[in-house]
């Protein structure tokens, strides 16, 4: 049975700031500079003009803002089924992997092997500690009450594991570690992915035809290994 997502948690009801007046004085410049406020902060200022001190001690125009503001926190995690945490997934990459699969050439056993080990990434590193063995048992745990079952077998795993790698999608750092091109799938944030990239950089160079920068596969009909940095360089430019 398929558990619950866990239920969404309540957002916060908008609250209102206490009234702020500021002094008018008369040119259209201070109206110009309330809204600008309010348009850095979201929100839209109500202004409204009430008396304010005059030479003689009177109080003359003065302006009252109103700001409406949430205190819900931006930086709160996403709300995630499960208790493994969560990843970050390149949109490009979640498409081209649906394009591979509906061509034919990502086999069902290759997307099962790249997603089983991308999920069981440590936080912050961008390593997967699997030996092929435990990625085999991983993948036929929910099999083995099932008669017959047709389960995935440990050649099949290193055959996908040796093909993902010349696609770079994956690297093998030894010591039954695996490492995710963690431009297309990661988990931590930016800071730990920053690092991250400065040690493959410094394992393999900064060259765009080397590990993380391109992304398999090749010789598809019509298609060529995508080189990121250049794809980059195109988008930033158009």
């Amino acid at each position: 049975m398929t558990p619950e997502p866990p239920a969404r948690t309540q957002r916060r009801l908008k609250q209102q700031a206490a009234p702020v007046e500021v002094p008018q004085n008369g040119d259209d410049v201070l109206d110009d500079i309330v809204s600008l406020l309010a348009g850095h902060i979201g929100q839209t200022a109500n202004v409204t003009p009430s008396p304010a001190r005059t030479r003689g001690g009177r109080r003359g125009p003065r302006v009252q803002i109103s700001v409406d503001y949430s205190d819900a926190d931006p930086r709160g995690i996403h709300n995630m089924v499960g208790e493994t945490g969560y990843s970050i997934t390149s949109n490009w990459f979640a498409q081209w992997m649906a394009k591979l699969l509906v061509a034919g050439v990502l086999s069902r056993s290759r997307a099962a092997v790249f997603l089983f080990v991308a999920g069981g990434q440590k936080k912050g590193t961008g390593i997967a500690s699997y030996t092929q063995q435990e990625i085999t048992d991983g993948l036929n745990e929910l099999l083995i009450e099932i008669p017959d079952a047709k389960r995935i077998t440990r050649p099949t795993v290193n055959k996908a594991v040796k093909t993902l790698i010349e696609w770079g999608w994956l690297e093998s750092v030894g010591y039954g570690r695996i490492r995710l091109n963690v431009t297309l799938w990661f988990t931590g944030n930016s800071s730990e992915q920053k690092n991250v990239l400065e040690e493959i950089a410094s394992d393999h160079g900064d060259e765009p035809g080397v590990f993380p920068h391109r992304v398999g596969p090749k010789h598809i009909p019509g298609q060529q290994m995508l080189d990121l940095e250049a794809a980059h360089a195109r988008g930033a430019a158009g």
